[in-house]
């Protein structure tokens, strides 16, 4: 739970520091095999490869949405953070259904309502009340997380996909607490169902959030090295032909090892030159 946190560069010293204090044992992994299998079958099934690192963050986000109800997958652009809950969205529905033993989302039916926070007002996205004719005007997350909160028959994840702000950040506060409610200025509260709904945030850092908010919610942090180009190109690669495929991977070794030497050159430029000075 707490490796998801951490960028990658951080989990080797984590490890070493749990090692450390606990010598000669070790923590074995939580093993989900249902839905570990389903997850091996869909993958593939989109066109996709399962690259080890990046399998590794969609088991990170599952666990995470067992224990919590409002998560935050945090990481840069292009490192598969929208294809990570998308394949788990559709490895959960796939599932055998009524197993007991089972959590309750794996074999229920899944459904996604996105929206961008940043490309509209805060009253836009709550609500706002005209002073003068004394109108209450509901805004669309506020329609959203209403018509996710009746719908029984889906596990609805609502998917705020933009960056954080502390002007629309800070009223997701008692939702992402335990209190579970959305208030909104009209004195309305809409409660939480729960288990069928989950608050999901995808954004690319937490600068502008506060501690109060972070702490809230469950972290899962994407690094550009948990992916890489590798099983991007791999990928691509799969659905050319093959005398396409023998020429792009000569190119590809060709220009990759030239701006390594080139890089490694400048490096040793720097080094030297700052050594002299």
């Amino acid at each position: 739970m707490n490796l998801s946190k951490y960028v990658a560069e951080d989990v080797p010293l984590f490890l070493s520091l749990i090692s450390d204090l606990f010598p000669g044992i070790t923590a074995e992994k939580a093993k989900h095999t249902v839905v570990e299998k389903t997850l091996s079958d869909t993958i593939p099934e989109l066109g996709l490869l399962p690259h080890p690192a990046w399998y590794e963050k969609i088991i990170q986000v599952y666990e995470m949405a067992l224990v919590r109800h409002s998560l935050m997958v945090v990481g840069p652009s292009g490192v598969g953070k929208s294809k990570i809950v998308e394949i788990l969205h559709a490895a959960l529905a796939a599932c055998p259904a009524g197993d007991p033993d089972l959590p309750v989302m794996v074999g229920q039916p899944h459904r996604e309502l996105r929206m961008n926070p940043k490309a509209i007002t805060a009253p836009q996205m709550f609500g706002s009340l005209d002073v003068v004719a004394n109108e209450w005007t509901e805004g669309i997350f506020a329609q959203l997380w209403r018509k996710a909160n009746k719908d029984k028959k889906n596990f609805t994840w609502l998917v705020l996909d933009g960056p954080v702000d502390a002007i629309w950040i800070e009223n997701l506060n008692t939702v992402m607490d335990d209190n579970k409610i959305l208030t909104l200025a009209n004195n309305d509260r809409i409660p939480m169902l729960r288990p069928n709904v989950t608050l999901q945030m995808e954004v690319e850092d937490l600068r502008n959030a506060s501690p109060a908010t972070v702490s809230r919610a469950g972290v899962i942090f994407i690094s550009s090295n948990d992916l890489g180009w590798r099983p991007m190109a791999q990928g691509y690669l799969k659905n050319r032909r093959k005398a396409e495929v023998t020429q792009l991977l000569l190119l590809t070794a060709t220009y990759l090892r030239l701006s390594t030497y080139c890089y490694l050159l400048t490096a040793t430029y720097l080094l030297l030159l700052l050594l002299t000075c």
